[in-house]
């Protein structure tokens, strides 16, 4: 049953001193595994940088500073579905023209922090040497058991009870149409939003196709295609065990990285730098700060092994619903330095393909490692559909 006009609430969360005391205890105390020699970072995270990572962790990390920086985002609380949802909202501020509402949705590991430095990027375009005609309306919600939004008491939602949970969010928010938008996780909900509500999306457009899903004979399938599902079943086997656990056995994985912040850091850190296109050196896509802002909020928020329940939650989603096709007008940046990235015949064969851009720069947190580039392509892709959403 819909929510009846959800009270908003501004938000500001602030940790507790004895929060962060506990904190440089624990970095302080940590226990460090042997390492083989010469493992670098071939076998998961390299411990030597991750004494670096944590020491300045401990002693040189302003927190106070992040907090503050975080907090110039308009945020909100709401309830929606019985569960308390955390967002950044944040209102076209010079608009030009009809302003489109637009939901990003995040993935793992991460949070609305993927998205805050794009944010004024796409609220205030003219600010930032672009047409302010392009603004945007921008809503970033925390998924339920991600960043501040509550951890559920029973099962997490899958990525189409979020996409309806979104959508109700627009309700509220006053919006009858908008753009969708995401990547990993959120890539799934954006098209789950686009599936299931096609008359209130007036476009999506996402960073990656997903994993493949196909129920006919893969004769059918063009090479690019065929390659291309060779190419994720070796991804899967070289670097999927961290799926693996969090859809088969979260809660013992959870246990070890809500107790350390040590290990907490490995666990995320390893796929920011596999994940980006960094070149091996993470540094270059993100400083310390932003690295350990990341992993600040799920430590904060214990809100990893929450997160990971949300994998369990997906794999049991319907083949059915795996294979549905997006009739709504799609777009994609494939971003170069992103993991899987799926061929063009692929995405005409899964969605109605309107739009297909290969960014030079940028990996799978593309919105946060190269937010320039991202937010020209949210202009480009939406600028047609914004006379429809005024509509």
């Amino acid at each position: 049953m819909p929510d009846a006009q959800p009270h908003l609430e501004p938000f500001a969360p602030r940790a507790a001193p004895a929060e962060l005391e506990d904190l440089r205890a624990r970095l302080r105390a940590t226990r460090w595994p042997d390492v083989p020699e010469d493992a670098g970072w071939t076998m998961g995270t390299d411990t030597a940088y991750l004494k670096e990572l944590l020491a300045y962790w401990a002693d040189g990390f302003d927190w106070r500073a992040q907090e503050a920086a975080l907090a110039r985002l308009p945020r909100f609380r709401t309830h929606l579905g019985g569960l308390g949802i955390h967002f950044v909202h944040a209102r076209a501020a010079a608009p030009a023209g009809p302003v489109l509402p637009l939901v990003l949705s995040h993935g793992w590991p991460d949070s609305f922090w993927r998205y805050s430095k794009v944010v004024p990027l796409l609220t205030d375009p003219g600010a930032h040497g672009a047409d302010p005609a392009d603004a945007f309306d921008v809503v970033v919600p925390d998924a339920p058991g991600y960043g501040y939004s509550d951890r559920p008491a029973g099962p997490a939602p899958d990525s189409i009870a979020v996409a309806g949970l979104w959508a109700r969010l627009m309700t509220a928010l006053g919006y009858d149409t908008f753009g969708a938008a995401g990547g990993d996780i959120g890539s799934h909900v954006s098209r789950y939003l686009a599936l299931d509500h096609p008359e209130r999306v007036v476009a999506v457009h996402r960073t990656d196709g997903g994993l493949p899903h196909f129920a006919g004979d893969r004769a059918e399938l063009s090479p690019a295609e065929r390659a291309w599902f060779d190419e994720v079943t070796a991804w899967s086997a070289q670097e999927g065990a961290y799926a693996a656990v969090h859809r088969t056995k979260p809660q013992t994985a959870a246990a070890g990285l809500t107790d350390s912040p040590a290990g907490l850091a490995a666990w995320i850190v390893e796929k920011m730098r596999s994940w980006s296109d960094c070149g091996g050196d993470i540094e270059r896509s993100y400083t310390k700060d932003e690295i350990l802002t990341n992993v600040m909020i799920y430590w904060l928020t214990g809100t990893i092994g929450s997160s990971m329940r949300m994998y369990r939650a997906n794999a049991a989603i319907a083949p059915e619903q795996l294979t549905r096709r997006v009739e709504v007008p799609s777009g994609f940046a494939l971003f170069r330095g992103d993991v899987v990235r799926p061929p063009r015949a692929w995405l005409e064969r899964t969605t109605n393909l309107v739009h297909l851009s290969e960014p030079e720069h940028g990996g799978h947190f593309a919105a946060f490692e190269e937010p320039e580039l991202y937010a020209r392509e949210l202009r480009t892709f939406f600028r047609p559909y914004r006379t429809a959403a005024a509509g």
